[in-house]
């Protein structure tokens, strides 16, 4: 049943990440919501059965294989969505990888520059594509999926991982006062630890689950959630925000 605090009829979103975790869960949601989604993955055959659960449900999805790395794929899912849907009100940017696993002193130039690539510079190529189309539409929400890590807390061996995760809540910031007074919304959810593949083992998922006050890690629909708040007119006045759902993590120690 669709929830009429979150209702999306009539809005078209891109979700930049949809093969799977966090990514597939807001695409599904959004869609049952109402929007039409345009899905960005890597892996074709994962983004596939993403649009077929949503097709399934009923709504209305399109997909582009790409690397996030390159400008021309936003490109694409920008004229995917104005194409088969008639513009983009909604982004979801979630793009993210731990990258090299070493204290700061032992990353090669290229390592920081991959993970910094592979979580910031796809957040922004995205949000340069994205935000042309949705002034078109005479505005629109962006939301950037941040992480605890970086921003409550630091953890051993992922420097540059929690330098660009902390950096998607400036981005936000910026384009909120680039672009707030002509409709555009911003917003960046600081996620705590969420039962995806990159949560690693159940060994290391258990032990994430200690950094919590909750003593769990989110399910990935929970952080969806979050993010389709962000991203629905239920968040009007929120621009520029950076929301914990982090099960406790900053609250606590």
């Amino acid at each position: 049943m669709q929830n009429d605090f979150l209702n999306l009829n009539g809005k078209v979103a891109a979700v930049i990440g949809a093969s799977s975790g966090i990514g597939r869960a807001t695409a599904l949601l959004l869609a049952k919501q109402g929007a039409a989604v345009v899905l960005r993955a890597r892996r074709a055959d994962e983004l596939a059965q993403t649009a077929a659960l949503i097709r399934e449900a009923g709504g209305r999805a399109e997909t582009v294989a790409g690397d996030a790395r390159q400008p021309e794929t936003h490109a694409a899912v920008v004229r995917t969505a104005e194409q088969a849907f008639g513009g983009l009100d909604i982004a979801v940017n979630n793009v993210g990888a731990l990258g090299a696993y070493k204290p700061l002193a032992e990353l090669s130039p290229d390592e920081w520059r991959d993970t910094l690539d592979s979580n910031l510079t796809t957040a922004f190529l995205g949000a340069r594509s994205q935000i042309p189309a949705m002034l078109r539409r005479g505005g629109g929400a962006l939301v950037f999926t941040s992480s605890f890590v970086g921003s409550s807390v630091a953890l051993p061996n992922l420097s540059a991982y929690g330098t660009a995760k902390a950096a998607l809540c400036a981005l936000a910031k910026g384009i909120t006062a680039d672009y707030a007074a002509q409709g555009i919304r911003a917003n960046a959810v600081l996620s705590g630890g969420a039962d995806t593949d990159m949560a690693g083992n159940a060994e290391q998922k258990a032990w994430a689950a200690g950094l919590h006050a909750v003593k769990r890690i989110a399910q990935p629909e929970e952080i969806a959630s979050v993010i389709a708040f962000l991203a629905s007119p239920a968040a009007g006045f929120v621009t520029g925000a950076s929301l914990f759902a982090d099960g406790g993590n900053s609250s606590v120690k």
